[in-house]
């Protein structure tokens, strides 16, 4: 494969973890097709944030899909009966959004051969996150065997690989990754419930993560918070 033809669909949510993983596919050299969701979460902000992130970063073109996951509801990003916990949760919390990287990825897939890239990227961590199943190393090695299975690319023997580089990461060492990759986390948007601006409630589970990475980092969280933490 020549260096044009090294190209990638990344996932991109507008969070730090999604941006991290668009900086170091670009390090890696690959041509980056960026891919969001507007799925009926709760934080639109993030979506702003994904386009300007896969702008600066270098994206080759930016897509997003629009989807409606309210109409299934069952979590607290896509239901307004059920709020986001601002205290510390045990089991998979309520934030988790049914079968969301299944769809994901799926549509991820069919860009992807759509493109002629043997490439995808996702954010998923293991390591420091929220519990959600679909974040789980076991998972992402499980779709990528049915997604060789199920495409005429896969059939034709053009291997299809999921990309998961923060799988076994802390927050620490993704920010750190970040940094050294050249992002600037001041554009990203992390929060559940963020507002239309973009400024972070600083007490839901995404926020406590985040903002426990750039301690441990010894970075200086440049989030944009509500009110000063």
């Amino acid at each position: 494969m020549s260096e044009m033809d090294k190209k990638a669909v990344v996932l991109v949510s507008g969070g730090l973890d999604s941006t991290t993983v668009l900086a170091m596919a670009r390090q890696q050299g690959f041509r980056c097709f960026t891919l969001s969701f507007d799925y009926g979460q709760r934080a639109q902000a993030e979506l702003v944030a994904a386009r300007q992130c896969s702008t600066q970063l270098g994206a080759e073109q930016h897509k997003v899909v629009k989807l409606d996951l309210r109409t299934i509801g069952g979590s607290a990003l896509t239901d307004d009966s059920i709020n986001v916990p601002e205290e510390q949760t045990t089991g998979i919390p309520v934030t988790y959004v049914p079968a969301r990287n299944t769809v994901f990825l799926s549509i991820a897939l069919g860009w992807a051969e759509v493109l002629e890239a043997q490439d995808i990227f996702i954010g998923v961590n293991a390591v420091d996150y929220s519990g959600y199943p679909d974040c789980r190393p076991e998972y992402i090695e499980a779709f990528e065997k049915m997604a060789n299975l199920a495409t005429k690319a896969g059939v034709e023997g053009k291997y299809l690989r999921i990309n998961k580089p923060l799988i076994h990461l802390t927050k620490a060492e993704i920010i750190q990754e970040g940094i050294a990759a050249g992002v600037d986390y001041a554009q990203t948007v992390s929060c559940y419930q963020a507002t239309e601006d973009g400024l972070a409630c600083g007490k839901c589970d995404s926020c406590r993560l985040r903002k426990a990475g750039f301690d441990q980092a010894g970075i200086t969280d440049p989030t944009r918070y509500i009110s000063a933490k």
